[in-house]
């Protein structure tokens, strides 16, 4: 199939699966004329590749799971410590998240939101010491 019906299969762009070509995720075959054909094959990675882009893995992750996904003789605790590296990595994201979350609405309840010009917001982006309400101390 060409690279039209392929993207329409895999629910990948075109362009994405351009890229994943030349990068060496997927090898699809050329025909004479030069234009790519990609085979049941391709079109399963292809598919594999964007629900593993869209758990948020890495290109080399990806590339790292294709391999132990193509190894039948692959250990599933391989699998499991590269899903658990990421899962981690996850995690440490949302707590970072989660932790600028609770600065960010504290500055934002701090302030005044009115004709005054003095703004904690600004304040704590310059970094100075606004002056808040007592109890509504940036973290």
């Amino acid at each position: 199939m060409n690279i039209k019906r392929a993207a329409q299969v895999s629910g990948l762009p075109a362009k994405t699966i351009r890229y994943y070509e030349d990068i060496g995720l997927v090898r699809p075959l050329r025909d004479m004329n030069g234009y790519r054909v990609f085979r049941e094959n391709d079109v399963h990675k292809l598919a594999f590749l964007g629900r593993a882009r869209a758990l948020g893995f890495s290109i080399e992750e990806c590339r790292a799971l294709l391999e132990l996904y193509a190894d039948d003789s692959r250990a599933s605790e391989d699998v499991k410590r590269l899903a658990r590296t990421h899962l981690d990595r996850i995690a440490a994201k949302i707590a970072e998240l989660q932790s600028l979350q609770a600065t960010l609405s504290q500055l934002v309840a701090a302030c005044a939101g009115d004709k005054r010009p003095d703004c904690p917001i600004l304040a704590d982006l310059a970094g100075k010491r606004a002056s808040l309400p007592a109890g509504k101390l940036p973290p």
